[in-house]
C-alpha cells in the first residue's frame, strides 16, 4: 500500500506541476498576443459597424486608363438585377447551404468551436501545413466581403472576430441573404439567381430540388465543380448535398430518391463578354496583382501533372474571387498601354492578314494573329493585340495572353542556346547536327549520337534542329527549362521535360506576352521583369496598392549579350534575312514554325522594344506559306520600323565587364595541337585537324576546371556548392568534345574525381 500511495503522490505532484506549467504558458501567450488580439478585434468592430446592407450589394465602378490618362474602360457587374431578398430565395437553396456548409448555423454566434479545435489540432500535427477549414457561413461571408483569401492563421483569427461582429449586427436571415447572393458559382456568376439564368436559362424560383442542389454544389470549389467543364463532379456533390438535406430533416426519403434519379439538363445562356484587347489584358494584370496581395503563391514548377492540375484549380478559384473584387471594388487602374502604338499594331495585323476573309460559324475570322510589344526601358507592355479586328458583337479571345501555342524554333534562344552560353558554350562551340528522326525515340541518350559539326551561331542562324536537340539533351531538360520557368512561363509542365521541347514542342505552349518578355530579358542583359501593363492600382479610398517588382537575373549579362549578337545574325543572314531589315537601329530575332506550317512566329528585339508575333488558326491547321519569316516577320518589321524611326538608341547595351570566354576555334592558342598541319587536313572520316585542335582545346579547359575542383573540401557546405557548379561546368565542356575516345577519357577523369580518385 505504501508503494501505491507513493506512486499516487508522485502522480499528483506531476499533474499539479504540469497544470501550473500550462497555466503559466497560457498566461504568457495571453500577455504576448493580447495586444494583437485587441488590434484585430478593433478592426473587426470598426469594419462591421461601418457596414450596412448596401455593403453586401454595393457595386462600385472601376476605371482603366492608358499612359496618357485616356479612359480605356469602365469595370462593373450588374449584381442588383440578380439580387434576391431572403423571402425570394428558394427554400431548398437555403436548406442546401446550411446542410452542406454549416449545420449549426442557426445556433452558433458566428463560429464553430469544435471545428476551430479540429483545425488547430491539424495545424499542430502537420507543422502548419494544414491551416484551413471549419469556416461557418458567417465566416465565409466575412472573408469574401471584408478580408483577403490568404490562408494564414492571422487571417483565420480576423475572420472569426469579424464573423462574431456580423452576427451581432445582422439577423440570421440577413446573413443567409448576403451569403447566397455573394457566393461564386463559376463562369462569372455571383448569386443563385445569376447561376440559375446562366446554366438553366430560368429563374431560380422555377428550378427543381435536384437543380437547386446541383447549383449549390458549385461554390465549394467553383473550378472543380464547374458544370460546364466538370458536370460529373457537380453531380456527385449534388447527391452528397441531397443526402445531407435528408439527414437534417429538410427533405423526405421520397424526395431524396426522386431528386437523385432526376437528370440534369443544362441549358446554358450565352455569356456576355467584352471585345477590347487593352481592357482584357489590363484586367488580367490587375486581377493577378490582387491575387498576389491576397497571398496567393504563384508557381511555375510542378512535381507531376496532378500537382499542376491541383494548382490550376486553386489558381482559377482565386482568380475569379479577385476578379469580382476588381469589378465591384471601385479600383482605378493606370497602365502603360499607348493608344498610338496599339492602333499601329492592330492596323498592321489587320492589313497583313486581309488576304484571308474566311470566318467560322461564330462570324470570327478563321486566320488569326496575336502580338505583344514591351518597352525595354520601362519593362512594361505598351501594346497588345489578341486577334484581328472586325465589326461584330461576338467576343474575341485575347490570344496575346490567353492562347498557348507551340512556339517552334523561336523557343530555342530562351530554353536552349542562352542557357548553353550561360553554362560555358560560345558562338564558336561546335555542335553535332544529329538525326532528329532517329533521336526522337532515344530520349536523352541522343547526346551520344554522331552528326556533322556546326558552329553554335550558325546553328541558330539556320535554325538547325539537330544541333538544338543535342544541346538540350546535353544540358538536360530540367536545367534548360529552369530558365524559362524563372521567367514565369505559366504552362511549362512535367510532361515537357523531354527533348522535343528543344524545338518548342511543348504540351501546352506559350503566349506572345511570355515570348516578348523572354526576349526583353535578353535585351536587358539577362534581367527579368515580370510582364505587366500596370503602373498604378488604387483602391476606392485612393490608396496606392501597386509596387514595382524587383528584377531577377536569369542569364548572366555576358550570355545574354552573346545571344543577342547571334540573333542579329538571324536577321542579317539567317532565316529572317528575307525580311530585309535595313535601318540603322540594330535588330535581333528568331523565326519559329511548327510542323505542317500550323503556327508561325517571329520574336525580335531592338534596343528600345521587344515584340513577338504569332499567326495561325485557333483550331490548328495547315496554312500554305506560313513560316516565321513570312506573315509574322512582315508584321514585326512594319510595326518595329515605325516604333524606332526616331529612336536615339541604335545599338544594344553591352555588359560593363564581359566575362572571360573560351578561346574561339582556330585561335593561336589552339595551333600548338598538331603544329604545322592545315586545318582542313582530314585525319579520319569526317574528322579534321581543326576538329582535333578544337577538341583538345576544350579538353584542356575541362582539365583546368577539374584541377580547381581538386582544391576544394567537399565536406564544407560552401565548397561543395562550388564543387557542384564546377562539376556541371566540366561536364558541359566534355559534352562538347566530338571525338568519342577523347570525350570518354575526359568523362572518366571527371567520374574518378567524383568518386574521390585523384589523377
Amino acid at each position: 500500500m505504501s508503494v501505491i500511495k507513493k506512486l499516487c503522490k508522485i502522480f499528483g505532484i506531476t499533474c499539479m506541476v504540469f497544470t501550473i506549467f500550462l497555466c503559466i504558458l497560457a498566461g504568457g501567450l495571453y500577455l504576448w498576443y493580447r495586444p494583437l488580439y485587441l488590434e484585430y478585434k478593433d478592426d473587426a468592430v470598426r469594419a462591421v459597424a461601418e457596414s450596412d446592407a448596401d455593403t453586401f450589394t454595393r457595386n462600385l465602378t472601376g476605371y482603366i486608363y492608358d499612359d496618357s490618362n485616356n479612359l480605356i474602360s469602365r469595370l462593373s457587374i450588374d449584381m442588383n438585377s440578380d439580387y434576391l431578398r431572403y423571402k425570394d430565395i428558394p427554400k431548398n437553396a437555403v436548406n442546401a447551404f446550411i446542410s452542406i456548409e454549416d449545420r449549426h448555423f442557426r445556433e452558433h454566434k458566428g463560429y464553430d468551436l469544435g471545428g476551430i479545435l479540429r483545425v488547430g489540432w491539424r495545424y499542430l500535427i502537420t507543422g502548419g501545413e494544414e491551416k484551413h477549414g471549419a469556416s461557418t457561413i458567417t465566416q465565409q461571408l466575412a472573408r469574401s466581403v471584408f478580408l483577403s483569401n490568404e490562408v494564414t492563421l492571422e487571417r483565420k483569427v480576423r475572420e472569426i472576430l469579424t464573423a462574431v461582429e456580423i452576427e451581432k449586427k445582422y439577423s440570421k436571415n440577413e446573413i443567409l441573404e448576403f451569403y447566397i447572393n455573394n457566393a461564386y458559382f463559376a463562369n462569372r456568376c455571383y448569386g443563385i439567381e445569376a447561376a440559375a439564368k446562366r446554366y438553366f436559362s430560368r429563374s431560380s424560383a422555377e428550378l427543381t430540388l435536384s437543380e437547386i442542389a446541383y447549383l449549390c454544389a458549385i461554390p465549394n470549389s467553383p473550378s472543380y465543380y464547374d458544370p460546364l467543364t466538370h458536370a460529373d463532379r457537380a453531380l456527385a456533390r449534388r447527391d452528397k448535398i441531397l443526402e445531407d438535406m435528408y439527414d437534417c430533416g429538410y427533405i423526405t426519403h421520397t424526395e431524396l430518391r426522386e431528386a437523385r434519379c432526376s437528370e440534369i439538363a443544362l441549358n446554358p445562356r450565352a455569356e456576355e463578354k467584352i471585345q477590347n484587347y487593352e481592357t482584357t489584358y489590363a484586367t488580367d494584370c490587375a486581377v493577378r496583382y490582387l491575387m498576389e496581395l491576397d497571398g496567393f503563391l504563384f508557381r511555375y514548377d510542378f512535381e507531376h501533372m496532378d500537382d499542376y492540375q491541383d494548382y490550376l484549380e486553386a489558381y482559377n478559384d482565386c482568380y475569379e474571387t479577385c476578379r469580382k473584387k476588381l469589378y465591384t471594388g471601385g479600383y482605378v487602374i493606370r497602365t502603360s498601354l499607348n493608344e498610338e502604338k496599339q492602333k499601329l499594331l492592330q492596323d498592321t495585323i489587320d492589313g497583313v492578314l486581309s488576304f484571308d476573309d474566311e470566318t467560322g460559324s461564330d462570324g470570327i475570322y478563321a486566320l488569326q494573329s496575336a502580338s505583344a510589344v514591351i518597352d525595354n526601358q520601362s519593362h512594361k507592355v505598351v501594346a497588345i493585340v489578341g486577334g484581328r479586328s472586325q465589326d461584330t458583337k461576338v467576343y474575341t479571345l485575347n490570344r496575346a495572353y490567353q492562347s498557348y501555342r507551340q512556339p517552334g524554333s523561336s523557343f530555342k534562344p530562351l530554353a536552349v542556346y542562352t542557357p548553353a552560353l550561360d553554362q560555358g558554350y560560345t558562338a564558336d562551340s561546335l555542335l553535332p547536327n544529329i538525326d532528329v528522326s532517329r533521336a526522337k525515340g532515344a530520349g536523352l541518350a541522343a547526346v551520344s549520337f554522331p552528326g556533322s559539326r556546326m558552329r553554335l551561331d550558325q546553328a541558330v542562324e539556320r535554325s538547325v534542329n539537330g544541333c538544338a536537340w543535342w544541346l538540350f539533351c546535353s544540358l538536360s531538360p530540367e536545367k534548360a527549362l529552369s530558365y524559362v520557368k524563372h521567367m514565369e512561363f505559366a504552362r511549362i509542365v512535367p510532361d515537357d521535360h523531354y527533348p522535343a521541347s528543344a524545338l518548342g514542342g511543348l504540351t501546352y505552349g506559350t503566349t506572345t506576352v511570355e515570348m516578348a518578355n523572354g526576349y526583353s530579358t535578353l535585351a536587358n542583359l539577362g534581367l527579368f521583369h515580370p510582364a505587366t501593363c500596370l503602373t498604378s492600382l488604387k483602391d476606392r479610398d485612393g490608396r496606392e496598392l501597386y509596387a514595382e517588382t524587383e528584377p531577377e537575373e536569369i542569364y548572366t549579362p555576358g550570355a545574354a549579350s552573346r545571344m543577342v549578337n547571334i540573333l542579329k545574325g538571324v536577321i542579317l543572314r539567317g532565316t529572317a534575312s528575307s525580311m530585309g531589315w535595313n535601318l540603322e537601329v540594330e535588330a535581333a530575332g528568331k523565326t519559329g514554325t511548327t510542323n505542317g506550317c500550323k503556327d508561325g512566329w517571329f520574336c525580335g528585339i531592338t534596343p528600345d522594344y521587344s515584340m513577338s508575333v504569332w499567326v495561325g488558326y485557333d483550331e490548328p491547321r495547315i496554312l500554305k506559306n506560313l513560316y516565321g519569316a513570312t506573315y509574322p516577320a512582315s508584321i514585326w518589321k512594319t510595326v518595329m520600323s515605325e516604333l524606332v524611326k526616331d529612336s536615339a538608341r541604335v545599338q544594344f547595351d553591352a555588359p560593363a565587364a564581359e566575362e572571360e570566354i573560351h578561346l574561339p576555334a582556330g585561335s593561336q592558342e589552339q595551333s600548338r595541337y598538331l603544329p604545322g598541319r592545315d586545318d582542313d587536313e582530314v585525319l579520319s572520316d569526317g574528322y579534321t585537324v581543326r576538329n582535333y585542335r578544337e577538341d583538345h582545346s576544350v579538353a584542356d579547359q575541362a582539365d583546368t576546371v577539374m584541377y580547381q575542383m581538386q582544391s576544394l573540401n567537399r565536406e564544407s557546405e560552401n565548397d561543395m556548392q562550388t564543387w557542384n557548379r564546377l562539376y556541371d561546368e566540366a561536364k558541359t565542356l566534355i559534352d562538347q568534345i566530338y571525338s568519342q575516345k577523347l570525350r570518354a577519357q575526359e568523362a572518366e577523369k571527371l567520374e574518378n574525381l567524383k568518386d574521390g580518385i585523384l589523377p
